[in-house]
């Protein structure tokens, strides 16, 4: 992690947020009745049931449980200007992380064993701050709403289930848009495009016993020749269909992004003016918040 990191004071979404993802989100909050729909379809029970599900088989983070992880939290936390939502570890093979955030409950993070094991504590932070960035960009209805559809849409008849592919391609399309913002969080937090890029590289091909020998640079390099291929329109349209099915946009894709934005004057303009406020320019009466 890079060393004295700017906290992001008063920090807002809009500051961040990746152009697709606001273009996809306005379009998802067009989409009629779609909010009331899945409630009608589930009700509370739907949400309840991913709660309690979840901390009957995970172990919650906390000052004592799991210490180091808790305050690679708080740290991110404060950069990112957020309450600290509850962190839970579960066990699991798969290398993964999600947020859950429900009408009611506190929000949640989840993040498997096996993501921990392949990651250094930087990298683990540029995880926890990718979920906040959920959080802090108030996905958390649409993902609600997407994992409760998947959950309703064995259940409806043939019309609904149309309506449920119409509704999943969209949310498909929205998820892999939010995703781009929730990566510029974990930049934000670490302050280090090399710990996030290094995060989606183990990601697309990493292992415990792998890790030490992959290279970033020949990743980042791979990145920009998916990209060269990816502008023709052929190699476009192969694009699109690779990934209509995904909820992630590729790692070299994701790798690609953050690091374009990473050296844009929107990334630097940012830090620096957090940087002016932090210490005491823009603020001459030194009324400071409390961490």
């Amino acid at each position: 992690m890079a060393d004295q990191k700017i906290p992001l004071l008063g920090l807002k979404a809009d500051q961040f947020r990746h152009p697709l993802d606001r273009e996809a989100t306005n379009a998802l909050k067009q989409f009629p009745g779609l909010d009331l729909l899945v409630r009608q379809l589930l009700g509370s029970l739907g949400e309840q049931f991913f709660y309690l599900e979840n901390i009957a088989s995970s172990v919650l983070v906390g000052e004592k449980q799991l210490p180091d992880l808790y305050a690679l939290l708080k740290d991110a936390c404060k950069i990112l200007d957020l309450e600290p939502p509850q962190l839970y570890v579960r066990q699991n093979p798969v290398p993964n992380a999600y947020t859950f955030a429900m009408r009611g409950q506190q929000p949640f993070i989840v993040i498997h064993t096996s993501l921990l094991e392949l990651l250094t504590p930087g990298e683990i932070q540029a995880v926890i701050a990718h979920e906040l960035g959920h959080l802090k960009c108030e996905h958390g209805v649409y993902l609600t709403l997407a994992n409760l559809m998947v959950l309703a849409a064995g259940n409806l008849p043939s019309l609904g289930q149309l309506l449920a592919q119409s509704l999943q391609n969209q949310m498909l399309q929205w998820l892999r848009c939010a995703e781009f913002s929730c990566d510029r969080a974990a930049l934000l937090a670490t302050q280090d495009p090399k710990t996030v890029a290094s995060v989606l590289m183990k990601l697309a091909g990493g292992s415990p016993t792998l890790a030490p020998q992959l290279n970033l640079d020949a990743f980042l390099a791979q990145a920009r020749a998916y990209d060269k291929i990816s502008s023709s329109a052929i190699g476009q349209m192969l694009q699109e269909a690779q990934t209509a099915q995904l909820t992630h946009p590729l790692p070299v894709l994701r790798a690609r992004e953050i690091d374009i934005w990473a050296s844009s004057k929107e990334y630097e303009s940012l830090l620096q003016n957090q940087k002016n406020v932090y210490n005491g320019k823009s603020n001459p009466k030194g009324e400071w918040r409390n961490w």
